[in-house]
């Protein structure tokens, strides 16, 4: 095969794993980036006072039951061990989450066994009656019943969401699970960690590649489609057709950053699940290196809002009316060669880093392959729908 020209749009995750495949097969790839930095919403970097390791857009967490995708990051970064573990105040009392037994006995005021708190909760709990939830609150009435969703799921979801939890899928719920054992970690993967260095060292590494050329502050123009063979797109999808038929819905954060002279919380999140707390959330970075010690401290308040034209998109909304603008960006996609749009803000979807690590992978070989077929190159190669 000959070799290609390649423009890949974005340098973080998406965008550097994809440029990383292509130049390991012979081709030459220019990345551009808007940003002045690589690594996209993963970024990391050392605060110059305290020494902390700092996730700039919010802490990222890598977890994944997907061996091949473990290996892959581990040969660009010495993954530690790490496990999310979760808090949350509530009613003036502080709980672990995912709920699990301690929690349960906790909220009560009980010491029940497993089997006994299996019981209380799908028994005297859990809504039964509700045998079909339609929404996110069903949901989580007919889960885990009235008292423990408005304390731990009801004001958070209306702060993050903006919108009554009666508005949003069940499927947001069906991802958080109740356990009626101690065990706290609130992922449940085979493989969980922290790149020693941060995300953006590991991202550096990945674009480490003498056929990569890497732009920085260089925002994308569809002119400079024109000098390449091919265009791996990740930026946002509605924004590559300049919003021609109006944007399409996303969530962003504000964070309040603040230091401190000691341990402000002792872990590295704490939820604030009550409706009256204006923030979601307290993020303390330096516990997301706990190999490493500082004397100070990092933490981030965050703040969920609708985004706004300049703002980063972060979670896209997906609910009836933005699924209907999808589709229709997604077909004046399809009818565009040339293009392959990818990542979370390309395909409009929330994705885990595993994921998207993988569908990198996947999306450049599938492109590799027809270009080596000499087929005519299309848009999607995964279901955005």
């Amino acid at each position: 095969m000959r070799t290609v020209r390649f423009l890949v749009v974005g340098a973080g995750l998406s965008g550097a794993v994809i440029g990383r495949r292509l130049a390991e097969q012979g081709h030459d790839v220019t990345i551009v980036e808007s940003r002045s930095h690589i690594g996209g919403n993963c970024h990391t970097e050392r605060d110059v006072d305290t020494g902390v390791m700092v996730h700039v857009y919010g802490p990222h967490i890598f977890h994944t039951d997907d061996e091949e995708i473990w290996n892959y990051v581990n040969s660009f970064a010495n993954f530690r061990p790490y496990k999310n573990r979760v808090k949350t105040t509530s009613r003036g009392q502080v709980f672990s989450l995912p709920i699990n037994l301690h929690t349960i006995n906790q909220f009560f005021g009980k010491t029940m066994r497993p089997d006994e708190a299996h019981s209380f909760i799908t028994q005297e709990q859990a809504d039964t009656l509700i045998t079909d939830p339609q929404n996110f609150e069903e949901q989580a009435l007919r889960f885990v019943g009235r008292d423990l969703y408005e304390a731990f799921f009801k004001g958070y979801t209306l702060k993050q969401w903006g919108c009554h939890p009666s508005e949003l899928p069940a499927s947001i719920l069906k991802r958080l699970p109740v356990r009626f054992n101690y065990d706290d970690n609130y992922f449940f993967h085979r493989f969980q960690g922290m790149p020693e260095h941060g995300y953006t060292n590991m991202i550096a590494c990945i674009l480490n590649h003498p056929s990569i050329t890497l732009k920085l502050n260089t925002t994308f123009d569809r002119s400079m489609c024109e000098a390449y063979d091919h265009i791996f797109y990740s930026g946002p999808l509605d924004g590559y057709f300049d919003y021609e038929l109006g944007r399409l819905g996303y969530r962003t954060l504000d964070f309040e950053r603040f230091t401190y002279d000691g341990d402000y919380q002792g872990c590295a999140v704490m939820n604030y699940g009550e409706e009256k707390v204006p923030y979601t959330r307290i993020t303390e970075h330096k516990h997301f290196a706990p190999w490493e010690t500082h004397e100070g401290s990092v933490c981030y308040r965050e703040y969920s809002r609708a985004a706004e034209a300049d703002d980063i998109p972060y979670y896209p909304i997906r609910q009836v009316k933005e699924k209907k603008l999808l589709s229709a960006y997604v077909e004046l996609a399809s009818k565009t060669s040339k293009v392959t749009f990818v990542g979370r803000l390309g395909t409009y979807r929330y994705l885990d880093m595993d994921v998207t690590i993988r569908e990198a992978l996947d999306t450049a070989n599938g492109v590799l392959d027809a270009f080596e077929k000499g087929n005519v190159l299309r848009s999607f190669f995964v279901s955005v729908l």
